[in-house]
């Protein structure tokens, strides 16, 4: 008997709009994704409410996103907004990793991929984390809505798990879940789901989670 689908985490990452944050939270992604670096498009600033943030389901867990900045102002931001964890976009180091998870922080630390992927670069990471996260090096530090090789990651060796961004939608989500890649336990969506920057498609977005929660079909079993 073949084992049954492992279901995916999944985070919708650059909301900022109330109605729209409440909409996409009523479909239960395990993270809500709000980005706090000023260069983005989908930079949340002061638009987001702290008491609504706090009033969402206690399941979705609430991340802000930084980049290259302090651990002092990444722990303040967190604070005033009541976010669970940070996601770390920049050239952060695993010292600072390591600082912000000892204060009781879920980090989360991406790594952009071109062409190819050093692994060992992930070496001084281990431990310091509570996931990776690989997107597709572009202009923008994320949100480029491109996706990169992701047999890159078919040699991942790691303890620590991670999710993929970058360029993910409904057209190749089968693709995705069908690599059985080794530490993949979820994906983080974005700008394929967006009617504008920042404002994510609730209608579209729920049968994706739909599909990414079924997780992938299981390997054939030799007979």
């Amino acid at each position: 008997m073949n084992p049954s689908p492992k279901p995916l985490l999944v985070k919708v990452c650059g909301m900022r709009e109330s109605a729209n944050i409440e909409a996409v939270a009523d479909l239960r992604p395990d993270f809500l994704g709000f980005i706090f670096h000023p260069g983005s498009a989908r930079y949340a600033g002061t638009a987001l409410q702290p008491e609504l943030l706090r009033a969402l389901p206690e399941s979705v867990r609430k991340i802000g996103v930084f980049v290259d900045a302090g651990t002092v102002p990444i722990l303040t931001t967190l604070a005033a907004f009541g976010l669970d964890g940070a996601q770390l976009h920049g050239q952060e180091t695993p010292a600072q990793c390591a600082e912000l998870r000892n204060a009781g922080v879920l980090v989360i630390k991406t790594f952009s991929v071109g062409d190819s992927l050093d692994l060992e670069a992930l070496r001084p990471y281990e431990g310091t984390c509570d996931y990776y996260l690989f997107d597709t090096k572009g202009l923008a530090p994320g949100g480029n809505g491109i996706a990169f090789d992701w047999k890159l990651l078919r040699d991942y060796n790691f303890r620590t798990p991670y999710l993929l961004a970058g360029g993910i939608g409904p057209e190749n989500i089968a693709t995705l879940t069908a690599l059985h890649l080794p530490g993949l336990v979820g994906v983080d969506l974005n700008s394929r789901f967006e009617t504008a920057p920042g404002r994510k498609d609730a209608a579209r977005l729920a049968p994706a989670l739909a599909q990414l929660r079924r997780g992938a079909a299981p390997r054939p079993q030799a007979v």
